[in-house]
């Protein structure tokens, strides 16, 4: 290991980061579980990439057989392009007809704000504070959660993220309050000369610490831009694909038609494909203003691995099983709460699950080193996982979609031993 650590510094350099203060090398993966050079095994609590589980054989089969026959790019007819296109439409609004094909969500997002700014003439983005949408530059700057705020472009503008835990409203009108800055973020953006083109969330606010948006909120946010002319993005990259459970996509909770939607990471199971799907009359007017190409955005082995996904989803329930085993887990975190004065908050739905520590828990004290020293604990105990939030002190709960009631007793029962070992040397 020391070895590794020494030649990943020399050959990736500083800017690479490591889960873990004893740092993992896995080697196998395979449903929920990861496995070490030594071979012991984690239960894997974090990574939402491999959506239907590490290693899908279904998945598998479906990139060596497209491999093995043809790789292009979407300047040739393939029916796999046309399947996927028409499938994930299918699972969409009506109104949202068009499917455009790139490799990372990032890339999506990129796309999307170029289609908001190329069709309404403009350049203000309304972002909500602390977010994460990618990491190529136009997208770096939207990404509250990364960005200095001295790097922050006059024309990206933050609204308060609707955290009704720790934020500045709770009650049953917190939707409302929250989308009420809105207002106050698009005349922000006219006092230095910009018009607002798109407001965009990830609409479970994951980077914020999973702060599912208060009832109304999306759905007032959206008339709010929409009558300032500006567009609504949904990043779906996280919470899509039937991860929240109750709905296929996030944006569903609140009853709302966005005008763009992009998604990325769990659409392939690690495979690199993502694709942005938005209104027609948007497309064709981005259409009208030039070409679209991305050499490897929608090649038929992506789309291979993106319909193989979308099957095994189907066929194996697994929206369901989130909201099955995400309620299993939720009960036994409630009953943990019981024991644990650490436990602030819980919240999320589905499988995207998160656990706010604190250290006080009448003040809401956010406790980020209670936090990662739970991470750490964990890890040796065989269950892996990950800090979110400003304060780094919520633990995000987020594993592949075939997780069982099993593999959730096993993540509750170390959970409860580490936060007892963990209070009894602190």
């Amino acid at each position: 290991t020391d070895d590794m650590l020494a030649r990943r510094e020399r050959l990736l350099g500083p800017a690479y980061r490591l889960f873990y203060d004893e740092p993992l090398h896995l080697v196998r993966g395979e449903g929920t579980w990861l496995f070490d050079a030594a071979g012991r095994r984690y239960l894997d609590m974090y990574n939402n990439v491999p959506h239907v589980g590490h290693c899908h054989p279904r998945v598998v089969e479906a990139i060596c057989t497209q491999a093995g026959m043809l790789n292009t790019h979407t300047r040739y007819l393939h029916d796999n392009i046309l399947e996927c296109a028409e499938r994930l439409t299918g699972k969409l609004p009506s109104e949202v007809d068009t499917a455009m094909f790139c490799c990372t969500g990032s890339e999506a997002n990129e796309l999307a704000l170029r289609i908001a700014r190329t069709t309404t003439g403009r350049k203000g983005i309304i972002v909500v504070d602390y977010a994460y949408h990618g990491n190529t530059q136009a997208i770096y700057e939207i990404t509250t959660s990364d960005i200095p705020a001295e790097e922050v472009p006059g024309y990206v503008v933050t609204v308060p993220a609707p955290d009704t835990y720790r934020g500045r409203y709770r009650g049953d009108d917190a939707g409302a309050l929250y989308a009420a800055h809105v207002h106050e973020a698009i005349a922000l953006l006219r006092s230095r000369g910009f018009e607002p083109a798109a407001f965009v969330i990830d609409t479970i606010a994951s980077s914020c610490g999973v702060v599912a948006p208060p009832p109304g909120y999306l759905a007032e946010v959206a008339a709010i831009v929409r009558a300032a002319g500006a567009l609504f993005i949904a990043d779906e990259v996280q919470p899509g694909f039937g991860r929240t459970g109750r709905h296929f996509w996030g944006f569903e909770a609140d009853g709302l038609v966005p005008d763009i939607v992009t998604m990325g990471k769990p659409m392939g199971n690690g495979h690199p494909v993502s694709a942005v799907v938005a209104r027609r009359e948007l497309v064709d007017a981005f259409g009208n203003k030039g070409d679209y190409f991305n050499t490897f955005g929608g090649n038929p082995v992506s789309c291979a691995a993106a319909l193989a996904v979308l099957d095994v989803i189907e066929e194996q329930g697994l929206q369901q099983n989130a909201l099955d085993v995400g309620e299993h887990i939720r009960a036994g975190l409630q009953q943990l709460a019981k024991a644990h004065r650490c436990i602030g908050d819980i919240r999320g739905t589905g499988l995207f699950l998160a656990l706010e520590l604190v250290s006080d828990r009448e003040q809401r004290v956010p406790d980020g080193a209670l936090a990662r020293s739970v991470i750490n604990d964990l890890r040796d105990r065989g269950v892996l996982t990950g800090v979110i939030g400003p304060d780094r002190n919520i633990l995000k709960l987020r594993p592949p979609m075939v997780i069982s009631v099993a593999d959730a007793d096993f993540m509750l029962e170390r959970l409860d031993e580490s936060l007892q070992s963990i209070s009894r040397h602190t």
